[in-house]
C-alpha cells in the first residue's frame, strides 16, 4: 500500500475511534453527572471528583503507555486501550458504591492514556515519521466532533435507556467498534534511525531517549508551557460562563459568546490544515500560544463590553485548537521520532493533571471570595510565562 493510502487508512480508523473515545470517555460525565447524583445521592464534588482522578491516573500512565506505543505500536496499544474502556464502563454502569465508581473510572483513565490523542498521534508519527503532520491535523478536525456528536447522543440515550444502560451501550461500543478497528492498524514498522534534532547531547543514533529528554531543559519548557495552557482552558471551560454573568452579561448571552469557543476550535484546525501546513510547526505554536494571553488580557480590560469578550472567545477557541495540533508535531522536531511515544507522554502528563485540578482550584479560589478581576490577572500571568517557555524551548529548533 502507498504512503498516501496508508495514511487514509490509518486516519479512517484513527477518526472513528478518537471520536467514539473523547466522546464517552471524556464528554459523557457531563449528562451522568446530575443522574448520577440523584440516583446515588453522593455530594456533586465526589462524583466529579471521581472524573478528575481518572484523568490523574491517564497523567500518571502517559509515559509508560508512549514507551508501549514506541516498543510495540499503536495495533496492541490501542486495542488494549479499548479493552480497558470497555471493562472500565461496563463496571461504571454496576457500580453500587463509592470504591467501585472510583475504580471504574481509574479504569477509564488509564483507557484514555492508551486511546486518546497522545497515543494516537505517537501511532502517526511511528508509522509516517516527518509525514505525519498532515494527518495528525486531519485527524484533530474529526476528533472535534467527539463533543457535538456525543453530548447530544449521550443526552438522549439516558434519557431514554438511563445513565447505566447508556454505559453499557458504550461498552459494546468500544469493545465491538473500537477493539476490531484498533487491531486493524498496521503492524509496528522497523524503527528506522533519523538525523539529530536539536543540539548536542542527543543520543547517539541521532534520537533523544527519554532518560535523555528528561535532562534537556527545553523538555520542561515546553512541559511546563503545554501544562499551564491546558490548566487555563479547563479552568475558563468550566466557570467562564458563571464569570461573566458576575461582569453584567445576560445568561443567554454569556451563553451564547462562550459557544464560540467550540467552533472556533475547529476553525483553527481548518486553518492551520489549510493555509498553514506549509509553515514550520514551532511558528504556528507560537501563534497558538500568543493568542491566549492576547484574549485574557482583552477580557481583563473590558470585560463588560461584548465585542471584547467574543474577541476572548474567537482567541481562546483557536488557541486550543491549533495547540492540540502543535502538541503532536513538535516534541517530533526537538527530541526525534525514535522514542517520540515515551517522550510526548512524559510531556502530556503535567497538562493532565493541570487539566484535573484547574475546575477545582478555581471553584475553591472563588468559593473563598476571590475576585473573577483578580483570578483573570493570575491566568494572564501563568499564560504569558507559558507563551516565554514555549519560545525558548523552541528557539533551538531555528538554529538547528
Amino acid at each position: 500500500m502507498s504512503v498516501a493510502g496508508g495514511q487514509r487508512r490509518m486516519l479512517a480508523i484513527l477518526a472513528l475511534t478518537q471520536i467514539v473515545s473523547w466522546g464517552s470517555l471524556y464528554y459523557g460525565i457531563t449528562i451522568f453527572a446530575p443522574h448520577i447524583q440523584r440516583e446515588m445521592g453522593w455530594r456533586q464534588e465526589l462524583v466529579y471528583g471521581a472524573f478528575s482522578w481518572s484523568l490523574v491516573v491517564a497523567g500518571l500512565a502517559a509515559a509508560p503507555a508512549g514507551a508501549w506505543l514506541d516498543r510495540i505500536g499503536g495495533r496492541v496499544v490501542m486495542a488494549g486501550g479499548s479493552l480497558l474502556a470497555g471493562a472500565g464502563m461496563l463496571l461504571l454502569s454496576w457500580s453500587a458504591a463509592l470504591w467501585s465508581y472510583f475504580l471504574a473510572w481509574s479504569l477509564l483513565g488509564a483507557a484514555m492514556a492508551l486511546t486518546l490523542y497522545e497515543a494516537a498521534f505517537a501511532t502517526i508519527n511511528r508509522e509516517f515519521a516527518l509525514d505525519a503532520r498532515k494527518t495528525i491535523s486531519t485527524l484533530t478536525l474529526f476528533g472535534g466532533f467527539a463533543s457535538t456528536v456525543f453530548w447530544p447522543l449521550t443526552l438522549q440515550l439516558t434519557s431514554i435507556l438511563g445513565w447505566r444502560q447508556t454505559c453499557l451501550a458504550y461498552a459494546a461500543l468500544h469493545l465491538a467498534v473500537c477493539l476490531p478497528a484498533h487491531l486493524l492498524l498496521p503492524a509496528a514498522p522497523p524503527r528506522a534511525k533519523t538525523p539529530g534534532k536539536i543540539g548536542a547531547g542527543a543520543a547517539s543514533d541521532g534520537d533523544y531517549s527519554l532518560q535523555q529528554a528528561l535532562r534537556h531543559p527545553a523538555f520542561w519548557k515546553l512541559a511546563f508551557a503545554f501544562a499551564a495552557n491546558a490548566f487555563i482552558f479547563a479552568a475558563l471551560s468550566a466557570h467562564l460562563i458563571p464569570m461573566l454573568t458576575h461582569f453584567g452579561h445576560p445568561a443567554a448571552t454569556a451563553v451564547a459568546l462562550a459557544a464560540l469557543i467550540g467552533p472556533m476550535q475547529v476553525v483553527g484546525r481548518i486553518a492551520e490544515r489549510l493555509f498553514f501546513h506549509q509553515a514550520p510547526p514551532q511558528n504556528v505554536g507560537r501563534f497558538a500560544f500568543a493568542a491566549l494571553p492576547a484574549g485574557l488580557l482583552a477580557l481583563l480590560l473590558l470585560h463588560q463590553r461584548q465585542w471584547a469578550v467574543a474577541f476572548f472567545c474567537v482567541l481562546y477557541g483557536l488557541s486550543n485548537g491549533i495547540q492540540t495540533i502543535v502538541r503532536g508535531t513538535v516534541p517530533q522536531l526537538l527530541f526525534g521520532r525514535q522514542n517520540y511515544g515515551a517522550i510526548s507522554g512524559a510531556m502530556a502528563a503535567p497538562g493532565l493533571v493541570g487539566r484535573a485540578t484547574g475546575p477545582l482550584l478555581l471553584a475553591v479560589l472563588l468559593g473563598a471570595g476571590l475576585e473573577p478581576d483578580l483570578l483573570l490577572a493570575v491566568l494572564l500571568g501563568i499564560a504569558v510565562l507559558a507563551l516565554l517557555c514555549f519560545l525558548a524551548a523552541t528557539a533551538r529548533i531555528d538554529k538547528a
